[in-house]
């Protein structure tokens, strides 16, 4: 049995104000000397990257549908471990989760596997009294999810304040613990994707840290929230431990990890689980790294926003030149996303590494979604037949949409759909991957990796298939839950 302090910041749509909230409440208790964990619900990147500069550690995702329900708790503890609290916001409306799977991946999902009390911020511009029914409806929807108070946002002035809290007084039987004004300093800007991450703004992100911080001390009753965080029961579980999911290669294989801005989509457990498959991590920025890191034997190239420093990774060419050099020796490479991009041949007109014989380029139209999918062919990430579950998100099509050997199959409601390109030494995908869901996946890349390392520089193409895609098969990934139909949102 586990204790950890917390609580859950959920709203009733998405824009209501849950990472001003959520993230100024992390930065206010830190302020107050707390050790803080932040934690995100759902796949998004974004948040936890201001969760993180306001706490002073990582910001970490709780996905039941990427990682399973069982995991959730076990995650939860594994980040908050040593913190005195833990702050969740939520995604999207509290009761709103993986289309077609009713509350699978909610909030409200997460917040019952948490044990977690809920606290519900509530865009109060152009309304009073139809706040209470609002707010009663959200609270009686689901007996067994704990809605324990509201913080209001966006309130326009101390009338319109009393008015707010006079019918949640009457109607709701929720206590208020909070009241933001509305406030352009904690804005954060936004793009086709979403806010800015933090990684891009530097100075900016931190200000607005700070700013929401200051918001949130001055507008809520951190005691009460203190208070009613240390109301979580025990949790029935044990920590997550990535030593426990998988087993160390031998030689220690160099495994380079893509950072900085123009790569700054990654889960935590990913490079955690790397670390305990027994690899060297090392991160490197390819917008200003001239080089590979020295003796390279895996490369693994995750999402962000390359089309926005397409010039610069274009003007790069020594990179560039290093990578494409590594693969063609063999050397095991796994991409995803804004990775794929940068493998390809061109992005929006400009060169780029030219792995893969794709072009890429911007488009108006967003692709978003869960997706259960089954790799058709063997990569050093997986081995053919594996089955598991991940995520879309980018407003980029790349062309071919899928190689000879397809990543990828999955089904959407127009049909069949093949995806990415699979490879002896190469995995590149749209598909957003969270590894503690298949915890195989980071078995299968490090022998890869291991195999590469041992056969040596100019080994050949062969190199890295030589443990390849069948040591991911002995640990059987676990998220082999049965494809199915799409479940984006």
């Amino acid at each position: 049995m586990s204790t950890v302090p917390r609580l859950v910041v959920a709203a009733p749509s998405s824009g209501a104000g849950k990472t001003t909230v959520a993230t100024g409440l992390i930065a206010a208790l830190a302020a107050r000397g707390l050790a803080v964990s932040p934690h995100k619900v759902g796949p998004d990147y974004i948040d936890p990257g201001y969760h993180a500069l306001a706490a002073g550690r990582p910001g970490r995702n709780l996905d039941a549908f990427l990682c399973g329900p069982e995991r959730i708790a076990p995650l939860f503890l594994h980040g908050a471990a040593g913190a005195d609290v833990a702050v969740v916001e939520g995604v999207m409306g509290l009761f709103d989760g993986a289309s077609g799977r009713g509350e699978l991946a909610s909030t409200a999902h997460v917040a019952k596997l948490l044990r977690a009390p809920v606290v519900l911020v509530v865009d109060g511009s152009s309304q009073s009294r139809s706040v209470a029914a609002l707010v009663h409806g959200f609270a009686s929807w689901d007996p067994q999810v704990r809605l324990a108070g509201v913080i209001l946002n966006r309130v326009a002035s101390d009338r319109h304040e009393q008015l707010l809290r006079e019918a949640l007084e009457e109607g709701s039987g929720v206590p208020v613990l909070g009241a933001l004004r509305r406030s352009a300093a904690v804005a954060t800007p936004s793009r086709h994707l979403g806010l800015i991450p933090a990684v891009e703004r530097s100075a900016e992100a931190l200000k607005a840290v700070a700013d929401m911080g200051e918001l949130v001390a001055s507008s809520v009753d951190l005691d009460a929230l203190l208070a009613l965080a240390r109301t979580a029961p025990d949790l029935d579980a044990e920590p997550w431990d990535p030593s426990t999911e998988v087993a160390p290669v031998a030689g220690r294989p160099r495994i380079a990890v893509a950072g900085g801005a123009a790569f700054s989509f990654s889960y935590a457990e990913n490079a955690e689980l790397l670390g305990a498959a027994g690899a060297e991590v090392v991160p490197f920025d390819p917008l200003h790294a001239s080089a590979l890191p020295e003796d390279t034997a895996g490369l693994v190239i995750g999402g962000g926003f390359p089309e926005l420093y397409v010039r610069e990774l274009s003007r790069n060419s020594e990179l560039r030149g290093a990578i494409a050099r590594f693969a063609a020796s063999g050397g095991p490479i796994a991409a995803e996303c804004a990775g794929l991009l940068y493998l390809g041949r061109e992005l929006d007109g400009l060169p780029m590494c030219g792995v893969l014989g794709a072009a890429s380029r911007m488009t108006e139209r967003l692709t978003l979604g869960y997706r259960e999918a089954v790799a058709l062919h063997d990569s050093p990430l997986a081995p053919a037949g594996t089955r598991l579950r991940g995520h879309e998100f980018h407003r980029t099509v790349c062309e071919p949409g899928a190689g000879e050997h397809p990543a990828w199959g999955w089904h959407l409601p127009t049909g069949p759909r093949t995806e990415g390109f699979a490879g002896g030494h190469v995995h590149a995908s749209y598909l957003h991957l969270h590894w503690a869901g298949a915890p195989a996946l980071a078995s299968s890349f490090a022998a890869a990796a291991a195999a590469y390392r041992a056969a040596g520089p100019g080994a050949g193409p062969e190199a890295g298939r030589a443990a390849g895609p069948e040591a991911g098969r002995a640990a059987g990934p676990e998220a082999g839950r049965a494809a199915g139909p799409e479940a984006g949102r």
